[in-house]
């Protein structure tokens, strides 16, 4: 007969630490809400922007166009510069969104591209004109 012994040994996993993590500018480490998670993320910031791109993809060729009409006909844009020129002389910003409005009716633009439009003209035909 043969008889054999068992040594029961007790086994204890290693304990998981997950790594700190350091956010740019801070000195104490991460900062992190109740739950434990960091409340900025430049990973999160960058993924939201990444997810928002295709939502403004769509707009670009009606932007370009846009812009391209101004581009070939500069009277349109001294017009509009006169224009501007005019509400700075009122005491209005020409980036109001009165102004704003007004370049959108008279243009048939959307308010967004009436903006776009607006700070195109005043960079490159206007920087005087606020």
């Amino acid at each position: 007969m043969v008889t054999t012994s068992f040594q029961a040994t007790s086994f204890q996993a290693p304990s998981f630490r997950a790594p700190s993590v350091a956010i740019a500018g801070s000195s104490d480490g991460a900062r992190t809400s109740p739950s434990g998670s960091p409340r900025r993320s430049a990973a999160g910031l960058l993924g939201l922007g990444l997810a928002v791109i295709p939502l403004l993809l769509p707009a670009l060729p009606a932007a370009a166009g846009m812009l391209d009409t101004v581009k070939q006909n500069p009277a349109l844009a001294r017009s509009l510069c006169e224009q501007f020129k005019q509400l700075n002389a009122n005491g209005q910003s020409a980036t109001s969104k009165e102004s704003i409005a007004r370049v959108a009716a008279s243009q048939g633009l959307s308010s967004l591209d009436a903006e776009v439009l607006t700070t195109y003209v005043i960079g490159l035909h206007c920087p005087d004109v606020r």
